[in-house]
This record gives structure tokens, C-alpha cells and sequence, in this order.
């Protein structure tokens, strides 16, 4: 009998964390499910770890290292679950998370949304919309301005159907490879419910994507969110959305760049502006009031000069 939930945990050098988290989701109060580990390529004999625990399918990525993004592709792939749910080694569940999500999936709400607890030197909480069950294009357009980490994989549920269906994926090589897919995921759902419940744990370090101060990798970051709105353009030429939802996801994106830019070097902040202009993606940013004329008009006037 196939599993209800596939866990997927894609890592890199994992032994410093994995017996946490297994021992995490081995102790949670849902038994229908399956642990799907991705080892991209580590060299710490993380492996031995993971053995020693139950309802493990453990797989190596094919290519050396082509980051987060393959692994939860190759994970995906692999999983037999009705449902993915995409877990970082790094973090946690609650217990009960699954278990209080139960009645959604058994209504096979193709995306349940839940929400993070964000674990550092102090506790935060990360809110956002709540709603009913409704159609993929207004759950997007009721998130899309709302919610910070609307782009992150780790607080769905998602129906391994709505992947293979849509035939979309995690891109390769990339930084913020969440950027470029679970929006459109969102967008192209039947149905999607976001959830009041908190139950992912997300713990802050140094090595984060979110924290890291490598100059040369949030320059990367920002490159990568380019190459991913260019194709992400070309997808949404193709797709059948209303012209609303099309234009609440360029404007999403286009801001996310703006924002992504603001602590770079005059030099890389210039040349990146350059191509904003260029590729016209101001004209991405709709003025529905005047607080938004006036904020389109000052991002102009910064990117001119």
C-alpha cells in the first residue's frame, strides 16, 4: 500500500544534523508516510546514519553536486507518497503537523499551506493569509503581496499529481530555486488551502541561504533570480492564467530582484539595474493607489541614477 505522505529531505554532508531530524519525524504522530533522503554527493558517511532508521528510501543524486534543487527533482521522482512534503535537514516538525493537516488531505486539497516557527537567538513567527479552500489563481493572488515566504517548499503539502500534471520542477545549479517553481505551482493548482497551524521549525545558521554573507554568493543570487524570471517569462506565456494572475506573479518576481539588488556594490548594484531597465520589468509594477504611483516613481528614479 502506497504511503499518503513522502517526506523528502534532500542534504550535502548531513551528519552533523540528520539523527535530529530523523529522530524528529520518527517521533511524530502520523504513521502514514515515507522518509525519501537525497544525498547529493556527501563524503561524510551520512548513510550509516540513516540506516539505522525505519520507512527510509535512501538515493544518491546521478550528477556531482547540482545542488538542492536536482536532489528534490531526483527526490520527487522517486517518492511513492500521494503527497510530497519537502523537509531541510537542518530543521524539524511538530509533532501533531501532520496529523492536524489530515482532514485537508483527506478532502485531496492539492496544495495544504501551513506555517514556520523561525528558531534563532530569538523566536519568530512567520504569519501570513489564512483562507478556505479555493481555486490555485486566488489562493496566489491572496498571497502573493502578503506572505514572505510564500516561495518556500517546506510549508506545503503538495500532491505529487500537480507536478507531474504541470510537468514543472525545481531548477539545477541555482540559487533560490523555489523562486522560479512553487508560485507557478500555486498558480496552476485545482485547489490550494492555507492553514492557520504551525508546525515547520526552521533554525537560522550561518550557512543558510537566507543568512549567508559570502559577497560573491548573494552575487550569484541575484544572477540566478534573473536567469530564473527570464524563463519563468517564457512559462507564463505558454500557461492558461488569467491575465490578473499573470501580472500578480511578474510583479512578485520583479519585486523580489528590486529588493535582492539593494545591498550590492554601486559597481554590481548599477550593472544589475541596467538590466531591470532593459528588460522593461519596471513597467511589471502596477499602480493601484497613489502610495503605489509614488513608490513606482522613487524604485524609477533610484534605478535611473
Amino acid at each position: 500500500m502506497m504511503p499518503q505522505i513522502s517526506i523528502i529531505i534532500p542534504f550535502n554532508n548531513g551528519k552533523k544534523y540528520l539523527k535530529k531530524c530523523l529522530n524528529n519525524i520518527t517521533a511524530i504522530s502520523y504513521n502514514d508516510y515515507e522518509i525519501v533522503l537525497v544525498d547529493d554527493f556527501s563524503n561524510d558517511n551520512s548513510e550509516k546514519i540513516a540506516r539505522k532508521y525505519k520507512k527510509i528510501k535512501y538515493y544518491y543524486t546521478a550528477e556531482k553536486s547540482r545542488g538542492v534543487g536536482n536532489a528534490r527533482n531526483l527526490g520527487i521522482k522517486k517518492a511513492n507518497g500521494k503527497y510530497i512534503m519537502f523537509l531541510d535537514v537542518d530543521d524539524t516538525i511538530d509533532k501533531e503537523l501532520l496529523k492536524n493537516l489530515k482532514n485537508h488531505m483527506n478532502k485531496d486539497v492539492e496544495m495544504i499551506k501551513y506555517k514556520m516557527k523561525i528558531i534563532g537567538k530569538k523566536e519568530s513567527y512567520a504569519d501570513g493569509p489564512i483562507f478556505d479552500v479555493t481555486d490555485g489563481e486566488e489562493g496566489l493572488n491572496k498571497l502573493c503581496f502578503k506572505d514572505k515566504y510564500l516561495d518556500s517548499p517546506c510549508l506545503y503539502l503538495i500532491k505529487k499529481e500537480l507536478f507531474e500534471r504541470t510537468g514543472l520542477n525545481f531548477e539545477k545549479d541555482v540559487y533560490h530555486e523555489d523562486f522560479g517553481l512553487i508560485p507557478l505551482l500555486i498558480a496552476n493548482a485545482k485547489s490550494i488551502v492555507s492553514t492557520k497551524i504551525y508546525g515547520y521549525n526552521y533554525f537560522q545558521s550561518e550557512n543558510s541561504i537566507m543568512r549567508n554573507n559570502d559577497y560573491l554568493k548573494h552575487i550569484k543570487k541575484v544572477e540566478d533570480k534573473f536567469f530564473l524570471y527570464d524563463k519563468i517569462y517564457e512559462k507564463l506565456e505558454k500557461m492558461n492564467l488569467k491575465k490578473e494572475t499573470k501580472q500578480n506573479l511578474l510583479e512578485y518576481y520583479t519585486n523580489s530582484i528590486i529588493s535582492g539588488i539593494k545591498d550590492l556594490k554601486t559597481n554590481d548594484r548599477n550593472s544589475f539595474k541596467k538590466e531591470i531597465m532593459e528588460k522593461g520589468m519596471i513597467d511589471n509594477l502596477r499602480v493601484r493607489n497613489l502610495k503605489q504611483k509614488i513608490r513606482k516613481e522613487l524604485i524609477k528614479l533610484r534605478l535611473k541614477n
